[in-house]
């Protein structure tokens, strides 16, 4: 699919190792330690060694858009075709038994304090929780309308420990935005090229788990948007998940939307040659410890 489109764009490692003569477990990180021995405690929302999440739950839960076309910072152009992306994906998530809050042009302040009330609400009854942003960005940063943020501060609030109801529960964020501006120009395949050659009452879990975070493209790189039929991100997103949202899990639903957005759009700007024929690949980062399938919902 060949499109005139227009662009979003705007640590340490921890790594403990169980060794198999039972010696004790140490972090690769220096500096001190944020963490606390307190125990905390939250429902089990599944039996410990489920190979699935209980999407059983009686609401699906909350899925939250937050969708922004305009901006005050004058170097940021408004996202024409945002709102195509925004209303498909309201639908098809209605669709999925979710209860859609579209937010349009917040500021960074309302984004922060939205998500941190949404936190603080009772989950019990919920699947899930989904959060989408539609904006402007680059390398670790999201745009609100009058300044950008960190992408974390998105996740930030719903970790195990500060939004209990929602621990054991998948957390999905979907974001479409620029992660910089390096373009893919993509490669020719050629297939004349040869090269040689037991369950448990209790258990714990880490805080950060069952967080599930997918960007419309990979880090330092653009992301494309169709000014008519919206992002292509968003495209491919809306199409899978409508056809294949109730049966298919959501990781190999999401490898699908990857083999979409790789193969079936290029950049059609022939005025302005450094960004035609243009390429892209969603960037998956996935902290699911079940299989996520929504299922349909009663």
């Amino acid at each position: 699919m060949s499109d005139s489109n227009n662009q979003d764009n705007g640590g340490v490692e921890n790594e403990t190792e169980q060794r198999p003569n039972g010696g004790g477990d140490e972090g690769d990180a220096w500096g001190s330690h944020d963490s606390s021995s307190v125990r905390r405690y939250a429902k089990m929302p599944v039996d410990r060694n489920a190979p699935f999440y209980n999407m059983n739950h009686k609401h699906r839960g909350m899925a939250i858009i937050f969708n922004h076309e305009h901006f005050d910072i004058h170097s940021l152009k408004s996202r024409t075709g945002t709102n195509v992306d925004s209303d498909n994906l309201s639908k098809v998530l209605k669709g999925l038994g979710f209860r859609v809050t579209v937010l349009h042009n917040l500021k960074s302040g309302e984004v922060n304090k939205y998500l941190q009330q949404t936190a603080e609400m009772d989950h019990t009854d919920n699947d899930c929780l989904l959060i989408t942003v539609l904006t402007h960005g680059e390398m670790g940063m999201l745009y609100a309308k009058d300044t950008h943020y960190k992408a974390d501060n998105l996740w930030y609030y719903f970790t195990a420990d500060k939004c209990p109801t929602l621990a054991g529960k998948p957390k999905i964020f979907f974001i479409q935005a620029c992660q910089g501006d390096k373009l893919d120009g993509g490669i020719t395949l050629s297939n004349r090229t040869e090269t040689d050659g037991s369950s448990s009452a209790t258990y714990r879990i880490p805080i950060h788990a069952d967080f599930l975070i997918v960007f419309s493209t990979v880090p330092g790189y653009f992301s494309w948007r169709n000014t008519t039929r919206g992002s292509w991100f968003m495209q491919a997103m809306c199409e899978e998940l409508r056809y294949s949202g109730t049966d298919r899990d959501i990781l190999t639903l999401l490898t699908f939307v990857a083999q979409k957005v790789a193969l079936d759009f290029e950049s059609n700007t022939p005025d302005m040659l450094p960004m035609h024929q243009q390429k892209q690949v969603p960037c998956i980062t996935s902290m699911l410890t079940r299989l996520l399938v929504f299922g349909k919902k009663q």
